[in-house]
């Protein structure tokens, strides 16, 4: 496993840090995931919006050994420099696996935990399906001539949005920028990621409170999958966001930050 690194940051606001995470599609970035609803999520915090990775402006070469395991470890090293002790972490699929992974080996350094449709963990009903669609997706956008801001657009259109057609311009020029860095093409076909992680064991140990907030058509897993996540965690809760996909942060973003605010200003015993 390659020796980790510092991680692009931008940070906003002040008060009690809070580390957004996004996803792992092609272009994705936290402040692309996250810029829309993070201010009402947290509006009086320091709000840090972090680039895993190969992803935004974090520029990595290829990952060897286990994947999260990395992500988290580069994470956990950003931290260190940014001089910050534990913090909240809100996450989108792929960030919300490396935050559930940092959680698992470094307790101490995480507070509360939002996880938007991540798989931590094989849903058996949906495993094989949601690899295909990830697979799939990759192979379309990044094949036949490129990457393209229309390609963008219908990548995010049929897997992340529930309504395509309310999609901003903005948001589609940014996932597309940040897909044709040469560290996202570099690894346009899924290779140089890391090995796959599976988080079955751990989930019981990751005593944090913990949200699962997921979005009600999300084509890779569905609100069943979180609620038999949480389940299985000691302290987690479940809340599901009507009419969104893979992306209920940007789709509903109000909605989304004052479900986040709510369960980030909630006392121990609530």
């Amino acid at each position: 496993m390659p020796d980790p690194i510092e991680l692009h940051v931008r940070s906003e606001g002040s008060g009690p840090p809070v580390v957004f995470l996004h996803g792992g599609g092609p272009g994705c970035s936290s402040w692309a995931d996250f810029r829309q609803s993070a201010e009402i999520a947290a509006p009086q915090r320091r709000r840090l919006f972090v680039d895993l990775a190969q992803y935004g402006d974090s520029a990595h070469g290829p990952i060897t050994g286990p994947g999260w395991d990395h992500q988290a470890a580069c994470l956990l090293h950003t931290l260190d420099l940014q001089g910050l002790g534990q913090v909240d972490i809100v996450a989108q699929s792929l960030g919300g696996s490396v935050a559930l992974t940092l959680a698992a080996q470094h307790p101490d350094r995480v507070g509360r935990l939002v996880v938007t449709g991540s798989q931590p963990v094989p849903a058996p009903d949906s495993a094989a399906t949601a690899g295909a669609l990830v697979r799939e997706a990759r192979s379309r956008y990044y094949g036949g001539e490129g990457p393209t801001p229309e390609k963008m657009r219908a990548l995010i259109a049929r897997l992340e949005w529930f309504h395509p057609e309310r999609l901003p311009s903005s948001t589609v020029m940014l996932r597309y920028e940040h897909s044709i860095t040469p560290w996202a093409m570099a690894g346009a076909d899924g290779s140089g990621r890391g090995e796959p992680q599976d988080l079955s064991d751990l989930l019981a140990g990751i005593e944090h409170p913990t949200l699962w907030l997921w979005g009600s058509h999300d084509p890779f897993a569905g609100p069943d999958y979180a609620v038999a996540l949480a389940a299985s965690m000691p302290h987690a809760d479940v809340s599901v966001l009507a009419r969104t996909s893979h992306h209920p942060q940007e789709e509903r973003p109000h909605a989304y930050g004052r479900i986040v605010r709510e369960f980030l200003e909630r006392k121990e015993d609530q």
